[in-house]
């Protein structure tokens, strides 16, 4: 199964750390027992064979009209690059801002009015990076058929808010994935499981600190 497949091997490079007796301290202050960065998959060629054959296989699945495919700046760029070429098709990516020199693009490669693209993304939290690059597409003409990721951690927010922008996503790997694959590889104790569901369900309440 793709989801458990990705799941260990995010879990085998580091590219998904989970510690819930030692949290990670998010920007905002919240305390997480999860730390990911899926940049990591790129340095290792098996578990990066792994991903952009299960991305090429799931915009192949989910859209198969695709026509160009591109990468959320800067973690997916290089995702869509490679699954493009798998592909065959074109690639580009939307930068987190216009340009201050040139022509000021904030989409980066051709894309024409009306074309049918795919967004790479790395990882879905609160989904609000990822549908500000849906939002400059589709003001571009674009008609996006969706999102293919990595990792979801299937927040409430971000099904919320990815339901109200009508944007389809399908991630490699998810959360209860990972934490199932997790315990079984013991990497966490079985019993963690439900703090790490706990924090899912709502990150702002810290109550899963306690065992």
């Amino acid at each position: 199964m793709l989801s458990r497949t990705i799941a260990h091997d995010l879990l085998s490079i580091g590219a998904v750390f989970l510690r819930p007796e030692q949290p990670f301290t998010w920007a905002s202050g919240i305390h997480s027992p999860i730390y990911c960065d899926n940049r990591l998959t790129l340095t290792a060629p098996e578990v990066r064979t792994h991903v952009e054959q299960g991305l090429k296989e799931t915009i192949e699945q989910y859209y198969p009209d695709a026509q160009v495919l591109m990468g959320t700046s800067t973690a997916g760029i290089a995702h869509a690059a490679i699954t493009a070429h798998l592909m065959g098709l074109p690639m580009g990516y939307v930068r987190s801002g216009h340009k201050d020199h040139g022509r000021g693009n904030q989409i980066e490669g051709r894309l024409e009015a009306g074309q049918k693209v795919v967004v790479v993304e790395d990882l879905i939290s609160t989904g609000g990076s990822v549908l500000e690059v849906v939002d400059v597409l589709r003001e571009a003409g674009a008609q996006v058929l969706g999102i293919a990721s990595i990792f979801t951690y299937g927040m409430q927010k971000g099904l919320d808010r990815l339901a109200a922008a009508q944007a389809e996503n399908h991630s490699l790997s998810d959360f209860d994935t990972l934490c199932q694959v997790a315990a079984e590889e013991g990497y966490i104790r079985p019993e963690d499981i439900d703090r790490l569901l706990r924090f899912r369900a709502n990150p702002s309440d810290e109550s899963w600190m306690n065992r």
